[in-house]
This record gives C-alpha cells, structure tokens and sequence, in this order.
C-alpha cells in the first residue's frame, strides 16, 4: 500500500496522474528534511467538511482544506488532510485559473501543514505562498 493514499467521501472523485502527484508530494516532503509515513487525502463536499471545520477548528465556514497531523516523531509525516471538491471548483473560478492547478495548489498546502507552515499571519501566509508557488512550479506533470 502507498504511503499516499486518496479517497472520496460523499462525492465521486477520481484524481488525474495519482502516481505522479504522489511522487511529487514526497519529494515535497523529502525535500523539506522530513520523512513520509503515512498521509492521506479525502477528497469531500462542502457538507461533509463544514461540521469538521466547526467542530475542530471553530469555524462556521466552507473551507477548501482541513489538515490534521497525526505525527508521533518528529520529522515524520503521518497525517489525514480533507478537501472539498466543491471549494476548489468555486475557487478555480473565482480566481480564474485551472481547477488542476487548484487542487494542486490546496494539495500541496496541506503537506505544507504538516511540514510545519503556517498561514495565521500576514508574514507566515506569505512564506506559505512562496513555498506553495514553488512547489507547483516543480512539478512535472499537467493535469
């Protein structure tokens, strides 16, 4: 069994080139000094993520991505990250960029949780950003 794996709750959601966003996620976290576990990914609907969002974070709000870090070790990455479909889609138009890209993006955001980065202040969510930017542009798959 990879050590990535993704799933769909409510929804049906098949992700595009699986074996080359795995790849790209641990080199991610390879790359940060950190050593993949075990990580998983649901893909959800808003419906599915909003009770999450409420009950652990305290967040009466759609959310695109909630990660919890189920890590024991330090330098080890085991963790559960959920992502609304719907959010990505709503942003991908909202931004005007390609619903991929998006997810890619909301993708590498949560393992960048779990690295350790944060996006509570204005100096961290940028630092995020840069990360999340220079992440997607190592990617070497479309799609």
């Amino acid at each position: 069994m990879p050590a990535i794996q993704f799933f769909e709750e409510d929804i049906s959601y098949k992700l595009k080139n699986k074996t080359l966003v795995r790849q790209w996620i641990k080199d991610t976290i390879t790359a940060e000094g950190f050593k993949l576990k075990e990580l998983t990914y649901v893909f959800c609907s808003d419906a599915y993520l909003l009770p999450m969002n409420q009950q652990y974070l305290d967040h009466d709000t759609y959310t695109d991505i909630i990660t919890f870090d189920n890590s024991e070790v330090d330098g080890e990455i085991v963790g559960d990250i959920f992502i609304s479909i719907e959010r990505i889609r709503e942003n991908a138009a909202k931004f005007k960029i390609n619903e991929t890209d998006e997810l890619h993006r909301v993708i590498i955001h949560g393992a960048l949780h779990l690295l350790g980065y944060t996006d509570k202040s204005v100096v961290t969510k940028k630092k995020m950003t840069q990360k999340e930017d220079e992440y997607l542009n190592k990617r070497t798959f479309n799609g």
